[in-house]
């Protein structure tokens, strides 16, 4: 039987570990992190994350938890607002909950989870172990991005809402438990000239904002990371061979889709294959880039037209149905 090593024992190594276990292979699972455990995240899942989980096993977990459930969207970018239903519900479950989740079904099925240091990696194996290798290409540039969340008590609603103004951004979700998700990002200078004070951030976010969050008590001290950097690993000679990267290790996308916790799904079910079946590195990066590529490709092009000011322009003439869907990767392996 072959044994395939998986780092990191998040959304992206879980997945991978069910998808190697399904393949038929042995799994290890390293972590040097304590679970469950809270982490910067939008806690948003696509509908399509179910059709992922389905075949891994894990959602009918997912769903006994009693997600909340999310049947439209809002937009506020600057002046400018919309709103729209989704043509599908969404889930809204916290990391706390669904990391635990999925190592549980994991080490159910047979995997070994070992505590320690994740890295270096023999082949076969995944690379789960976040985007630390996309981090050290911030440098010290003011202009690197920092992510802050929390959780917040008050009136729940049935919307995932997302707020743009000067460079920042901030997405409010509900979870289970009738929780409310706060999570965003900022420019290291923005937070500076607050003393990275994140309430006082937050009030500088406009009126539908302070609206938003004036009913809501927030239930724990804020957490943060950074530095935050939007790249994607491409495959090339000088690889190891047989150590598939997934999750934020092979892209770290925009988090304002809302695609990124299906993306670390989606790719650490096609490494965890890749690693079990023995695929070519060649191949697997080929995959890769068809499933995620055009998103990753779309979300990057809004990002850049936020940052250069344009969140009205976005706001008033693109549809927010066609951001969505542009926005999600392909789940069919």
């Amino acid at each position: 039987m072959k044994r395939v090593t998986v780092g990191g024992g998040g959304p992206a190594g879980a997945a991978a570990a069910l998808a190697a276990l399904g393949a038929g292979a042995e799994v290890e699972i390293r972590d040097r992190s304590a679970f469950p455990r809270h982490k910067v995240c939008g806690e948003f899942l696509s509908p399509e994350a179910l059709e992922v989980l389905e075949p891994l096993g894990a959602a009918g977990r997912v769903l006994a938890r009693k997600p909340a459930w999310m049947r439209r969207v809002r937009l506020v970018m600057g002046r400018h607002e919309k709103q729209a239903r989704l043509e599908r519900e969404a889930i809204g479950i916290s990391r706390y909950a669904l990391d635990a989740i999925l190592l549980e079904e994991a080490q159910s099925r047979g995997a070994s989870l070992v505590r320690g240091e994740a890295l270096p990696l023999g082949a076969p194996a995944v690379d789960a172990t976040g985007r630390g290798a996309h981090a050290a290409r911030a440098g010290t540039k003011p202009g690197r991005l920092f992510g802050f969340k929390a959780h917040f008590s008050g009136p729940a609603s049935d919307e995932v809402e997302l707020f743009f103004w000067d460079g920042c951004y901030v997405g409010v979700n509900p979870v289970e438990d009738g929780l409310t998700n706060v999570c965003g990002l900022a420019p290291q200078a923005r937070l500076a000239a607050v003393e990275f004070d994140v309430d006082a951030l937050l009030q500088q976010g406009g009126d539908a904002l302070r609206e938003r969050l004036a009913p809501l008590t927030r239930q724990w001290e804020w957490i943060r990371t950074g530095p935050l950097v939007y790249a994607r690993q491409r495959w090339g000679p000088e690889r190891t061979e047989g150590v598939y990267p997934a999750g934020d290790a092979l892209g770290f996308v925009d988090p304002f889709t809302g695609s990124g916790q299906l993306c670390a799904l989606v790719s650490g079910r096609l490494a965890g294959l890749a690693a079990a079946r023995g695929f070519p590195l060649h191949r697997y990066f080929g995959e890769a880039e068809r499933l995620l590529g055009r998103a990753a490709r779309v979300s990057g092009t809004m990002r850049r037209a936020l940052e250069a000011g344009m969140p009205g322009w976005l706001a008033q003439f693109a549809p927010i149905g066609a951001i969505y869907s542009w926005t999600r990767p392909s789940i069919k392996l």
